[in-house]
């Protein structure tokens, strides 16, 4: 099996939530992009948006640990992509992105106390940004990012915890989540366009507005779910199906081709499915 497991110990986490997050580097004008062109990108309002979006998570609940700051590091704040985590087990993953790769190693040793660590290996790549999980299947999107044999080898890593990894076929963003989110237990919100909702086994599924392609990317904690502030049609669609929202505004860091999601690794009860 290619995967090496670095920490086989039974710890676990502690009971209550926690976010870990990376602070925004003065370089994050010099991230990687794939489906935007590059705008300008104030730094500076960039770290105070960020500052409000940890905010939040701790009003929500979480415990915020922070990881080593990465000043070379323009995409280090996007820590969703270093790891996949479920209870039993976080997979450190391999980025697409060669330019990433050295983020994930100050993840890897945050993790190491509360879960046991495996990794995925080269020739494999794998984006934590690719990877939705609904219950105990995991949904992997096939994008730039992920490759067949990142897909492969995560299901090797959580096969053993009883997991399912199914690959979806995806196109015209950059990741899974970019596409699609959980919102509530069985309740999906997807840009159709991007992906096929048929694939995914959910109880209902919510619609982006047309006019907004991007919102799909929520972060749910708890009953509480957040949306970025240039999406409120799609807000709105989530307030009449019933869904609880909090307005959060990362117009920079959505110049960086990054969401909610992307911002944190999220550990203990209350992370959404």
């Amino acid at each position: 099996m290619s995967r090496r497991i670095d920490r086989a110990c039974g710890a676990r986490h502690d009971a209550a939530m926690i976010a870990f997050v990376r602070e925004v580097a003065r370089s994050i004008a010099e991230c990687e992009l794939t489906y935007l062109e590059r705008a300008p990108l104030d730094a500076a309002r960039a770290v105070a948006q960020h500052q409000r979006y940890t905010d939040e998570l701790r009003e929500l609940g979480c415990r915020i640990e922070w990881l080593p700051p990465l000043p070379q590091q323009p995409d280090g704040v996007f820590v969703e992509d270093t790891a996949v985590l479920v209870p039993e087990l976080a997979v450190i993953t391999r980025p697409g992105a060669p330019s990433r790769r050295a983020e994930v190693e100050s993840v890897a040793t945050a993790l190491a106390p509360h879960l046991p660590v495996a990794r995925i290996v080269a020739p494999a790549t794998l984006e934590g940004g690719d990877v939705l999980r609904i219950g105990r299947t995991l949904y992997v999107g096939t994008s730039g990012r992920t490759n067949a044999a990142g897909v492969a080898q995560l299901a090797a890593a959580l096969a053993p915890a009883g997991y399912a990894v199914r690959a979806v076929p995806m196109h015209g963003c950059l990741h899974l989540k970019s596409a699609c989110t959980v919102t509530a237990p069985g309740r999906l919100l997807v840009n159709p366009a991007w992906v096929d909702a048929g694939v995914f086994d959910v109880a209902s599924v919510i619609t982006v507005d047309d006019a907004e392609p991007f919102g799909a990317n929520t972060l749910t904690v708890g009953t509480v779910t957040l949306v970025s502030a240039d999406y409120p049609r799609t807000r709105a669609r989530l307030e009449a199906a019933g869904i609880t929202t909090r307005a959060l505004e990362v117009s920079e860091l959505h110049k960086a081709e990054a969401a909610l999601t992307c911002m944190s690794l999220l550990l203990g009860e209350g992370a959404a499915d």
